[in-house]
């Protein structure tokens, strides 16, 4: 089991694999030098996806950020951009060696030829004296979610986690430790990260989590003005939440009303991250919209929501989110779209079942089901923007894990495709895809649509 301590990050936007996870790159490099030796330079380069969308995805950003010494939990949206202008137009202070000078222009390199070995989104950092010869050198693989591993370990790697009441690494097995324990999904959670830590830091992250869920959708609501890059979006969740408030105070109002506030939730979540605001991994920044804006729908339009309701729907989601994350990918550079907001459909899919009373056996069948109408989706932002069709898509996942989540409920669990055969093809379904379709932007919207 992957805690969700790990699944969970609080962070900055765009992206978690192409902002937070290269920042965290950069910072562990830095740390890793040693102290007192003279640096003359350092030389950044991003492959693969990194390099296809690195301005798009704020990786540039994210990289003199985190040679800055910072990290994406602490890090204050509001001054990321000045503490980058800082670098740009001063100096690079390192802690133990004075200050150097690095221009992104030249001292980040986009290597958009060679094709990395193990992972898509590589990125290596080199530390040379100041005579020019080279000092240190880490290669890293960004690999979903915030996540990142050497490259030497990256291959073959597994996760490794101090033994826990009750072991599990595929549905099945979860389903059996349930059984056996006579507990539910959410309890038998509880129980391995009780292993891992005190139950009350539990309880204060879960709520900790919640709280900037939550304060991500009501930023999302105010901010108004474009979105950053060139295709200059206009934020519209403001707009729409107006329109919408002004709806209800109506008596002839339309049956799917409620479709209408979810899909709101999700795109103001979502524009807060396309703007390089503070937002959830849930599992990633790219689907960072579809769990909050499910958890919010459970909050403000289910009879008998409760915290503990929230609680449960946040711990039930980790257990599903890790076995994707275990047994295939979150990355979506590495098997598409179907990875990030499919993910997150399927994990807020069986969220809100157990929040709602679901059985184990019925909130299987709800991630099942989340997942399955998600297999094949590319990954295609245009202008390497998580903005089109990004922010939209996370609203549809959102209505699709409601939509799972009931459908499981009025059965008795019993079906015919279980989550593991699911997360089995899609992890074969990302293995097929053409590389033009993982986050590159070389193909599908991002080359049909025409910029303006």
């Amino acid at each position: 089991m992957i805690s969700l301590f790990d699944l969970f990050k609080i962070g900055i936007g765009p992206s978690s694999s192409h902002t937070v996870g290269p920042m965290r790159a950069a910072r562990r490099f830095i740390h890793s030098l040693e102290p007192n030796v003279e640096i003359g330079r350092i030389m950044v380069t991003l492959y693969g996806s990194l390099a296809w969308t690195a301005s798009g995805h704020a990786t540039d950003k994210a990289v003199v950020l985190g040679l800055a010494g910072e990290t994406p939990e602490s890090i204050d949206p509001n001054t990321a951009n000045s503490i980058v202008e800082n670098v740009n137009t001063q100096c690079l202070l390192l802690s133990d060696a004075g200050h150097i000078r690095f221009d992104p222009k030249t001292d980040i390199v986009l290597d958009k030829e060679t094709i990395p070995p193990v992972h898509p989104n590589t990125l290596q950092f080199e530390a040379f004296s100041p005579n020019g010869s080279l000092i240190a050198q880490a290669r890293f693989c960004s690999v979903g979610g915030g996540f990142i591993v050497p490259e030497i370990h990256t291959e073959g790697s597994t996760y490794t986690l101090p033994d826990m009441p009750h072991d599990f690494s595929s549905g099945q097995e979860l389903l059996e430790r349930t059984a056996e324990s006579e507990q539910s999904i959410s309890e038998v959670v509880l129980a391995n990260e009780a292993a891992l830590r005190p139950p009350y830091e539990v309880e204060t992250y879960l709520d900790k989590i919640i709280d900037t869920m939550m304060a991500c959708i009501e930023r999302g609501l105010c901010e108004t003005g474009t979105l950053p890059g060139r295709l200059k979006v206009n934020r519209r969740a403001a707009k729409l939440y107006q329109r919408l408030t002004e709806r209800s105070l109506q008596n002839d109002r339309p049956a799917h009303e409620v479709m209408d506030w979810v899909s709101l939730f999700a795109i103001a979540v979502n524009e807060e991250n396309a703007a390089g605001g503070r937002v959830v991994t849930a599992p990633t920044n790219g689907a960072a919209g579809v769990i909050p804006a499910v958890l919010r729908y459970y909050r403000d339009f289910c009879p008998g929501s409760s915290q503990q309701g929230m609680r449960d729907f946040l711990l039930t989601a980790a257990a599903i989110g890790g076995l994707f994350k275990l047994n295939a990918s979150i990355s979506g550079a590495e098997v598409g779209c179907q990875g990030e907001v499919g993910v997150a459909s399927s994990m807020a899919a069986a969220g809100l079942a157990a929040a709602l009373g679901a059985n184990p056996l019925q909130i299987e069948n709800a991630a099942e089901i989340g997942m399955e109408h998600h297999l094949g989706m590319t990954c295609d932002p245009v202008a390497g923007l998580v903005q089109i069709p990004c922010i939209e898509r996370n609203a549809f996942g959102a209505i699709k894990a409601i939509n799972a989540a009931s459908l499981a409920m009025h059965g008795d669990g019993a079906h015919h495709v279980s989550l593991d055969q699911v997360i089995r093809t899609m992890a074969e379904t990302g293995r097929d895809m053409n590389h033009r379709y993982k986050e590159t932007s070389l193909g599908g919207l991002a080359v049909n649509f025409p910029e303006c």
